[in-house]
C-alpha cells in the first residue's frame, strides 16, 4: 500500500505542476508566458528521458469523494481537457503541442517585429519620430520581450521632449536584457533633460558596471551633466542678482535693448558693444547676457553682420568688427555654454577673419581662438563646429611672421594636435600642408623667432603620435635632409648663439628619435649622416641633448651595419663606458642598446670593450640593474664580446655564472632577457670550460633545459 501512496503523491504533484504551467500560459503577462514555455519544454524532456519508466500510478483503494455541490463549470484553457479526463500522457501532448505553436507563433511575431524595427528606424533617420515611435509599438505588440524596441522608442521618445516615457521604455528594456548598454545611456540623457542629474549619473556610471573599457564615453556623459547642472546653477545666480537690482546686472539688460535698435550707424553699435563689453566683468553678467538673448542680438543686427562678413563699406566697419570679437570674448572667458552658443552662431566668423588686412581683427581671433583650444571641452567644440580645413591653411600662414601672432598661430595648431579627431583628419594631406611650412621653418633658423621653431616641433612630434603620419614623414628623404641641415646649423652657430638655439635642438632631436621609431628606406639610407651629427652632439656638455642623441642612435645602429661600423670608427665606445658610469636612467638604458647594436656588427667593438672594461666590471653591474631593457641588452653585449679570445677567462672568480642563471631562468616579462642571458651563459661555458663546473653546482644545466623554449 505504501508503494501506491507514493504513486499517487508523485502523479498529484504532476498535475499541481502542469495545472501552474497552463495558468501561466494563458497569463496576460508576456514574460511569465515566455517563463512558462521554457518550463514546459523542461518538463516534457524530463518525461521523454524517463522513457516510460514509470508507470502511472493504479490506485487500488477508492478514496473518491463525491461533492454534492460542485462549483460552477470552468472552461479548459486552449483545448485542456477537463480534470476527469486528465492523464499524464494527454497532458504531455498538449503541452508539447502547445509548446511547438508558441515557438511558431514567436517565430512570426519575430519576423514582424524586426520588420516595423527597420520601419521604425527609416522613419527616425528621416526625423518622422512620431511615425518611428507608432513603428515601435507595433514591433512591441508583437514581441513584448524584444529590448532593442524599448531602446529605440525610448531615442524617439527623447526627440520629441517626452522624457519620462523614454524612462520608462529604458526600465522595460533593461528587464528584458540587464546589461544593455543603450537603455542606460538613453535613460541618462532623459534624466539630464528633467534635470535630474543625479539619476542621469548613475545611469551613466552603470555602463561601467557592464563595460569598464568604455570610460572615455562615461567620462564625456558625466561632463555633459556636471556642464548642465552648473548652466542651471549660473542661470539661476543671475536672475537673482537681477531680481536684486544689482547695478552691472540691470546695465546688460539695458545695454542690450540699445544694441537692439535697428538701422543705427556703425559707430553707434561699436560704442554700445564696447561698454557692454567693460560690464561683463564675471559669470553672472556672462549668464544674463546669454539669457537674454545676447547672442541673437548682435548676430541678429544686419550692420553687425556685413562688417563680420568683411561686406561692408561703411566708416568704422572695422572697429564694429573688433568690438565684436572683444565682446565675444569677454562673454566666453571660462563660460562654456557662452562658447558653445558663440561656435554655432558665429564661429565661421573666427576662421573667414584671420586673414584680415587689419591686425586688431587678427589679434582678437587668436585670442579667442587660444581660448577654445586651450581646454578639451573648446577644443572639441572647434573641431565639431569650425571648417579645419581652412582654419589650418589660415594659421600656417601666419608662422613666418615675426611678431606675437606666429606664436599664437602655432600654440593654437599645438593644442589641436594633441586630439586624436585632428590627426585622423589629416592623415591624407599632411605632407603637403604641414610639411613645407615646417620645413621651411628649419631652413631658415637664423630669420624665425627662437621661441617658433620650438613650438613648432612640439606640434609636429604630437601629430605624429598618428602612426599613419608618422611613417608618412619617416619615408620622406627630402625631411631627413632638412633636419641634418639644421643639425648642423646649431653645431656652427658662434658660442653665445649656440646656446639660444639649445633648446631647438633638444627639440629637433626628440622629434627625430620619434621618427626613427619606423624604420623605413629612408631612415636606413640616412643612417651614416645622421650618426655623424650625434657624434658630433655627444662631444657637448648638455645632458638633455646627449640623453636624445643616445636615443636617436639606439634607434638608428641597429638596422644599419654601416652606421654601427662609422659610429665605432668615431670612438662611440669609450664615450658609451663614460656615460654609463655617470648613472642617469634614461642614458644607460639608450646607451646599453646603442653599445649592444655596435658589438653586434663590430669586432673592433667587442674588443675594445673587453680592453676599456676590465672583468667586465661596467657590464656585470648593468646585469644586476631591475630594468629589463637594460639587463637583456647588457646580456647580449656580453654574449657577443665573449667571442673575444681570452675574455671567458677574465670572468674566471666571479659570480657571472649565477647572474647569468638567474635571469635565464626568471620570470622576466620580456623573453628576449632569458634568451640573451641562455645564450651569453652558453658562450661563456663553450669558451672557458671550467665555468661549468660552476654551473653544475648552481644545477645550471636543469635551469637552462628548462628555458630552451626561450632560444630560437
Amino acid at each position: 500500500m505504501l508503494k501506491e501512496d507514493e504513486d499517487l503523491d508523485r502523479f498529484l504533484k504532476r498535475v499541481d505542476e502542469i495545472s501552474g504551467l497552463v495558468k501561466e500560459l494563458n497569463s496576460s503577462d508576456p514574460v511569465s508566458q515566455e517563463k512558462a514555455v521554457v518550463k514546459a519544454d523542461e518538463l516534457i524532456s524530463a518525461f521523454e528521458e524517463q522513457g516510460g519508466a514509470e508507470e502511472p500510478c493504479k490506485t487500488r483503494i477508492n478514496r473518491t469523494v463525491i461533492n454534492t455541490r460542485p462549483p460552477p463549470r470552468l472552461t479548459s484553457p486552449q483545448g485542456l481537457p477537463n480534470d476527469s479526463q486528465i492523464s499524464q500522457e494527454h497532458f504531455l501532448k498538449i503541452l508539447e503541442k502547445d509548446a511547438e505553436d508558441r515557438r511558431k507563433r514567436r517565430k512570426e511575431n519575430e519576423t514582424l517585429a524586426n520588420a516595423l524595427k527597420e520601419m521604425g528606424n527609416e522613419a527616425f533617420a528621416q526625423g518622422n519620430y512620431e511615425t518611428a515611435v507608432q513603428c515601435y509599438s507595433e514591433g512591441l505588440e508583437k514581441l513584448r520581450d524584444m529590448h532593442v524596441l524599448y531602446t529605440n522608442r525610448a531615442q524617439a521618445y527623447i526627440k520629441l521632449k517626452k522624457y519620462k516615457e523614454a524612462i520608462s521604455d529604458c526600465d522595460w528594456a533593461l528587464r528584458c536584457s540587464a546589461n544593455c548598454i543603450k537603455a542606460y545611456v538613453h535613460m541618462g540623457k532623459a534624466n539630464l533633460a528633467l534635470n535630474n542629474y543625479e539619476e542621469a549619473r548613475k545611469s551613466y556610471k552603470k555602463i561601467l558596471d557592464i563595460e569598464p573599457k568604455r570610460a572615455n564615453l562615461v567620462k564625456e556623459y558625466l561632463n555633459e551633466v556636471d556642464l548642465e547642472e552648473k548652466k542651471e546653477s549660473q542661470e539661476k545666480e543671475a536672475q537673482e542678482q537681477f531680481e536684486q537690482g544689482k547695478e552691472n546686472a540691470m546695465s546688460v539688460l539695458e545695454l542690450l535693448q540699445k544694441l537692439e535698435k535697428p538701422d543705427q550707424i556703425s559707430l553707434y553699435y561699436a560704442g554700445g558693444i564696447r561698454l557692454l563689453s567693460e560690464t561683463i566683468r564675471h559669470c553672472t553678467e556672462q549668464t544674463l547676457f546669454r539669457i537674454n538673448n545676447g547672442f541673437s542680438i548682435i548676430n541678429g543686427n544686419n550692420i553687425v553682420r556685413r562688417s563680420l562678413a568683411m561686406q561692408s563699406a561703411e566708416p568704422h566697419c572695422d572697429e564694429l568688427c573688433t568690438s565684436v570679437l572683444e565682446l565675444w570674448k569677454a562673454v566666453c572667458k571660462g563660460n562654456e555654454e557662452n562658447q558653445q552658443l558663440l561656435i554655432h552662431y558665429s564661429g565661421k566668423h573666427l576662421v573667414s577673419l584671420l586673414p584680415s588686412r587689419t591686425c586688431r581683427i587678427q589679434t582678437e581671433c587668436m585670442n579667442l581662438l587660444g581660448l577654445y583650444t586651450q581646454t578639451q571641452y573648446g577644443r572639441r567644440l572647434v573641431l565639431q563646429n569650425l571648417d579645419l580645413y581652412e582654419l589650418v591653411e589660415n594659421l600656417l600662414g601666419f608662422i613666418r611672421d615675426k611678431d606675437t601672432t606666429a606664436i599664437c598661430a602655432m600654440t593654437i595648431l599645438g593644442h589641436l594636435a594633441a586630439e586624436n579627431k585632428f590627426r585622423v583628419l589629416f592623415r591624407e594631406n599632411f605632407t603637403t600642408m604641414f610639411v613645407p611650412p615646417f620645413a621651411d621653418l628649419l631652413q631658415n633658423i637664423s630669420s624665425v623667432d627662437e621661441t617658433m621653431l620650438p613650438l613648432c616641433i612640439s606640434m609636429m612630434n604630437s601629430m605624429t603620435e598618428d602612426n599613419v603620419i608618422r611613417g608618412k614623414i619617416a619615408s620622406c628623404q627630402e625631411f631627413w635632409d632638412v633636419c641634418l641641415i639644421t643639425m648642423d646649423d646649431c653645431a656652427l652657430c658662434s658660442p653665445d648663439k649656440s646656446s639660444k638655439h639649445c633648446d631647438l635642438l633638444f627639440a629637433l632631436l626628440g622629434f627625430m628619435m620619434n621618427l626613427s621609431m619606423e624604420i623605413t628606406l629612408a631612415v636606413e639610407e640616412k643612417a651614416v649622416h645622421i650618426t655623424a651629427r650625434c657624434l658630433t652632439q655627444l662631444c657637448g656638455s648638455d645632458g638633455g641633448i646627449i640623453t636624445r642623441t643616445m636615443g636617436l642612435l639606439s634607434h638608428i645602429l641597429p638596422h644599419s651595419p654601416a652606421a654601427a661600423e662609422e659610429a665605432v670608427q668615431k670612438g662611440i665606445v669609450k664615450k658609451i663606458f663614460r656615460l654609463v658610469k655617470a648613472g642617469g636612467k634614461i642614458t644607460t638604458h639608450f646607451s646599453v642598446r646603442t653599445l649592444s647594436a655596435c658589438t653586434k656588427v663590430s669586432q673592433q667593438a667587442r674588443e675594445e670593450i673587453v680592453r676599456v672594461d676590465k672583468k667586465f666590471s661596467s657590464l656585470m653591474k648593468l646585469l644586476s640593474m631591475d630594468e629589463e631593457l637594460v639587463v637583456g641588452n647588457a646580456a647580449l653585449c656580453l654574449g657577443h664580446c665573449l667571442e673575444v679570445p681570452g675574455a671567458a677567462s677574465s670572468l674566471l672568480g666571479s659570480n657571472i655564472v649565477k647572474i647569468l642563471l638567474k635571469h635565464a631562468g626568471g620570470d622576466a616579462s620580456k623573453t628576449a632577457v632569458q634568451q640573451n642571458c641562455a645564450v651569453a651563459l652558453g658562450k661563456l661555458c663553450t669558451a672557458e670550460p671550467r665555468h661549468m663546473v660552476q654551473l653544475r653546482e648552481l644545477h645550471g644545466l636543469e635551469i637552462l633545459n628548462s628555458c630552451m623554449k626561450f632560444v630560437t
